[in-house]
C-alpha cells in the first residue's frame, strides 16, 4: 500500500498537468518579485526626486536652523524654522516673525529660492527671520485649542531671539494669508512689541458669517479677534508702518483694502498694493523681494 501511494504520488508529479501546474506557480513567483522591485524601484524614485526638489532650493548663502518648541501655551511640540542672513552684520541683526497660512507648515511656501534671492540682495540690511509653525487652522489667536498668539509672543519670540542672536527691540510682524490675519491680531493686541506689521493677502472678513470653516471656535471668538472691526473702533497700530497686499483675482483683496482705508483714516502709515495673481503661491513667491524689502526700510528706522 505505501509503496503504490509513492507511485501514484511520482506519478501526480511528473503528469503534464502537474508539470504545467508547477510551470505557472513559477511564473506567478516571478511576476511577484518583479512587482516588488518595481515598487521599491518607485519608492526610491520618488524619494530621490523629494531630495532633489529640497536640494534645488538656493539658500544664497544664508544659514538655515531647525529647532523644536515644546509649547506649554498649545500643548504641542511645533517645529520652528530660523534663516540668518548671508554676510555680516554691524551688530545685533532685527527679527522678521513670518507666520504661514492655512495648512501649512511654512517650509513649501516660505523657504523657496525666492525668499532667500530677495534676502540676500539686502546685504548688511536683512533680518534674521523665523517661521514658527502654526498647526493647520490655528488662524494664530487664542482659542479653545491652544494659546496660539501668546504663544508667537512668549515662546517664538524670545527663542528666536536667543538662536538667531537677534535684536529683541527691533521686531516686525507678517505673514501670507492665515498668517497675514494673524500679524494683524497679534500686533493689535501687542501694540508695544512690532515696529512693523505686514500682510500678504490676508485672510480679513467683515463679519463671522464670511469666515472659513475651522477659522474661529464660535461668534464670541470671531468678536475678540475681528480685526477689521477692531480698526473702525480706534487706531491698534498707531506710529507703525503698514502693508497689505492681495492679488487682483484674490478674494480677500476686497476686505484687505477695507482695513487700509480704515487706517489710513488714523493718518497711519499703510502701503497697499495689488499686483496680478490669485490667493496662490506663485503670486506670492513672486513678490518677496518688495515683501523683505518693507520689513527691512521699517526695522532700519525702528
Amino acid at each position: 500500500m505505501p509503496e503504490r501511494h509513492a507511485r501514484y504520488v511520482e506519478h501526480r508529479r511528473s503528469s503534464p498537468s502537474a508539470r504545467a501546474a508547477a510551470r505557472r506557480r513559477g511564473r506567478l513567483r516571478r511576476r511577484r518579485r518583479l512587482l516588488a522591485g518595481g515598487a521599491l524601484a518607485l519608492v526610491a524614485a520618488v524619494a530621490v526626486l523629494v531630495v532633489l526638489d529640497i536640494t534645488a532650493v538656493d539658500a544664497h548663502g544664508a544659514h538655515t536652523i531647525r529647532y523644536t518648541i515644546d509649547s506649554r501655551l498649545t500643548h504641542r511640540s511645533l517645529p520652528q524654522v530660523g534663516v540668518i542672513p548671508p554676510g555680516r552684520s554691524h551688530g545685533l541683526r532685527p527679527l522678521l516673525v513670518f507666520l504661514h497660512g492655512k495648512s501649512n507648515g511654512g517650509e513649501s511656501s516660505n523657504l523657496n529660492s525666492q525668499m532667500y534671492a530677495a534676502l540676500a540682495r539686502l546685504g548688511p540690511r536683512a533680518p534674521d527671520i523665523v517661521f514658527p509653525n502654526g498647526g493647520e487652522d490655528s488662524y494664530w489667536h487664542n482659542r479653545a485649542d491652544g494659546r496660539w498668539g501668546d504663544y508667537v509672543v512668549d515662546e517664538v519670540i524670545p527663542q528666536a531671539i536667543r538662536r538667531l542672536h537677534a535684536d529683541p527691540r527691533r521686531v516686525a510682524i507678517g505673514g501670507i494669508s492665515m498668517g497675514g490675519f494673524g500679524a494683524y491680531d497679534i500686533a493689535r493686541l501687542h501694540p508695544n512689541r512690532f515696529c512693523a506689521v505686514g500682510g500678504h493677502s490676508a485672510a480679513l472678513w467683515r463679519s463671522g458669517g464670511e469666515t472659513a470653516p475651522g477659522a474661529f471656535d464660535d461668534a464670541e471668538d470671531f468678536a475678540r479677534h475681528d480685526v477689521i472691526g477692531a480698526a473702525e473702533a480706534q487706531n491698534p497700530y498707531p506710529h507703525k508702518p503698514l502693508w497689505l497686499d492681495a492679488g487682483s483675482d484674490d478674494p480677500f483683496r476686497s476686505a484687505d483694502l477695507d482695513l487700509a482705508h480704515e487706517l489710513r483714516s488714523y493718518g497711519d502709515d499703510v502701503s497697499f498694493h495689488s499686483w496680478p495673481g490669485g490667493h496662490e503661491g506663485s503670486y506670492w513667491r513672486s513678490h518677496w523681494n518688495e515683501y523683505l524689502g518693507f520689513y527691512a526700510k521699517a526695522l532700519a528706522r525702528c
